[in-house]
Parts: C-alpha cells; structure tokens; sequence
C-alpha cells in the first residue's frame, strides 16, 4: 500500500468533497469525525457524488439520490452497485489515502 497526503479545504461534521489524489478524482467524506474516500462518479448515472451529501451512514448521490455504505462502499439494498472505496488514514494531523501497489513493474 502506498500512501498520500491530500490537500482539503476545512471539512465540517458531515461533509463531502472533490479531492485529486495520483490523477484520480476522488470525493473524502467526512462523518462523526471519521473519513472516507471514493471514487467520484456515481456507478448508477455518472453524476458528481462530491455534491452529494451523508445521511445515516450513507453517502448520497444528488442526481437520482442513490445511496452508498459509507463502511464498505455497498449501494443500498436493490441497488446492485457499488463504490470503489480507498484507504484512509491520519498521520500528524495529515490526510493520506491508499493506493494498492502495482503488482507488477515495467523495467
């Protein structure tokens, strides 16, 4: 696993936000102090979920308000999709986010 630091603006209790971390666009969540990152896209429609919002546990989308587990990425139950969902962890007040190494190198 390798680790990087993200730049954010000020995250309230429950939030959300755009983040681009090694090129991806990613959304970081904010909920009862604990954080979370996704992909960007809604897998349903494609939309925007950085201007989604978290309700009970969940991150919804704002298009079609499609929810995600914000624990394991699972759409809700009938949906049948879900969120690539990326490591978080805070180290000396840093955000950093989790890639899985390439399990191969070019050389």
């Amino acid at each position: 696993m390798e680790w990087f630091p993200v730049a954010i603006s000020s995250l309230s209790v429950a939030d959300v936000q755009l983040i681009r971390v090694k090129g991806k666009r990613l959304v970081l969540v904010k909920s009862n102090d604990r954080f979370f990152a996704f992909t960007s896209k809604c897998p349903h429609a494609g939309a925007d979920l950085s201007t989604g919002w978290c309700n009970k546990g969940y991150l919804v989308c704002p298009v079609h308000r499609y929810s995600y587990n914000l624990e394991n990425g699972r759409g809700a139950t009938g949906q049948g999709d879900y969120l690539k969902r990326y490591p978080v962890k805070i180290d000396n007040n840093n955000i950093l986010i989790g890639f899985e190494k390439p399990w191969f190198k070019f050389w």
